[in-house]
């Protein structure tokens, strides 16, 4: 029974995620959901950059506290470890949830693609952007990512396992694929508001202040696999080896 309960938790919180992860495609897009990232009433400017920026910050805390390794060690000391990735994944719906129903517009534009063709064509980049967040997941298992795969193994009685360090397709040529498609989907689009802007530079720099503890937990775990890996791959964009070389040492 215990076996069950913990395969529906898992499965309702992956449902969660799921619906969460389409409405941040029309959050951000301003497409197909009733509150986006430039809908509602406007207040004072100031107040909306505070109240924005700690969503944000809010956000990247849980999103990075969770994820080292010394807190998962203490966190499943209270959580059965089955469902820890779960766990992680809800809280971090239910935060992206109350960054949507908090988020304060800021409506003034800063840039705008008046003509049809150029809006459709960087909307269409934008949505790829996040076609390359998810193909990201699939390609290191994306139901191992989001929990599932540890609810089911734990339901069939087998006992879970890390499937290893493996460099697939976009992984070949940079090491964080799924941040390319994050700072694609955040930055282009056809209307870019100061409201926008605020939430893709706080974005971004979250992502580029998470990247060096990322890369610290998987030095440790993996040791010089991942060390030879980062030699010889670009970080998010694909650079020259000479680049590429300045930029590990700096590391």
């Amino acid at each position: 029974m215990t076996r069950w309960i913990y395969f529906v938790y898992g499965a309702v919180c992956y449902v969660v995620f799921f619906v969460t992860f389409l409405y941040l495609i029309g959050f951000v897009s301003n497409l197909a959901v009733p509150k986006t990232i430039d809908s509602g009433i406007a207040g004072p400017v100031g107040a909306a950059v505070v109240i924005d920026t700690l969503l944000i910050l809010l956000f990247g805390l849980q999103h990075s506290v969770m994820a080292r390794p010394g807190f998962k060690a203490r966190w499943i000391r209270l959580l059965p470890q089955p469902i820890e990735r779960s766990t992680y994944v809800l809280l971090s719906s239910l935060i992206l949830i109350l960054l949507f129903w908090q988020w304060r517009p800021i409506p003034a534009t800063v840039w705008a693609a008046d003509a049809s063709a150029p809006r459709l064509i960087l909307t269409g980049i934008g949505l790829l952007g996040f076609l390359i967040v998810l193909y990201s997941t699939v390609l290191i298992d994306h139901f191992d990512l989001f929990g599932l795969r540890q609810v089911l193994l734990h339901l069939s009685g087998e006992r879970y396992a890390d499937k290893g360090f493996v460099t697939p397709s976009l992984y070949r040529f940079i090491r964080h694929p799924l941040y390319l498609g994050w700072l694609i989907a955040f930055w282009v689009t056809p209307h870019m508001t100061q409201g926008h802007l605020c939430f893709s530079i706080l974005s971004s720099a979250y992502i580029f202040v998470a990247i060096p503890f990322e890369e610290r937990d998987l030095l440790q775990i993996l040791g010089d696999d991942y060390r030879r890996y980062r030699e010889h791959t670009s970080m998010i964009f694909p650079l020259p080896r000479l680049w590429r070389r300045a930029s590990s040492r700096s590391d």
